[in-house]
C-alpha cells in the first residue's frame, strides 16, 4: 500500500509588531536583538533560539554602508546555519512545526528579502 507524503509544514513569517493571531501556532522571534519599543509581554514569544539569528557581522555586512547583495547574505547565512549550534536549533524548529502552525517574527521591514525567507525555505523544504 503506497504511504501518503506527510503535510508540508505550516511556517509562516509576520512582523512581530503585529498583533498575535490565534492561528500563529509557536511564535518564533529570529531576530538577535530585541525588537524597539516591544514590551514583552505583548510579544507572545514562545521560542527566541538566537543560534539561528544572522551574526552581527552578517547583519552589518549586509545592513552597512552600500549594503550587501542579498544573493550574497543568503549564501553566507546558510553556511552560518550549518554550524553546529545552528543546524541543532534548525531540528528543534523542525520538530514544533510538525506539530502545528509556526510563526516566524521579526522586526525587519522587508521579510521577503531578510533571514526569515532562508529560514522558512530550510523549515519547508
Amino acid at each position: 500500500m503506497p504511504t501518503t507524503p506527510a503535510p508540508a509544514p505550516d511556517v509562516r513569517v509576520r512582523r512581530v509588531y503585529e498583533p498575535p493571531s490565534p492561528g500563529d501556532g509557536t511564535r518564533v522571534l529570529v531576530d538577535r536583538l530585541w525588537p524597539r519599543g516591544l514590551a514583552k509581554a505583548d510579544a507572545h514569544i514562545d521560542v527566541w533560539p538566537k543560534a539561528l539569528c544572522p551574526s552581527t557581522e552578517l547583519r552589518h555586512w549586509f545592513h552597512g554602508p552600500g549594503q550587501g547583495d542579498y544573493e550574497e547574505f543568503r549564501r553566507r547565512y546558510e553556511a552560518e546555519l550549518a554550524a553546529p549550534e545552528a543546524a541543532e536549533a534548525l531540528d528543534h524548529l523542525r520538530t514544533l512545526a510538525e506539530t502545528g502552525p509556526l510563526t516566524l517574527l521579526t522586526a525587519t521591514r522587508h521579510p521577503e528579502t531578510s533571514h526569515t525567507t532562508v529560514l522558512r525555505e530550510e523549515l519547508t523544504g
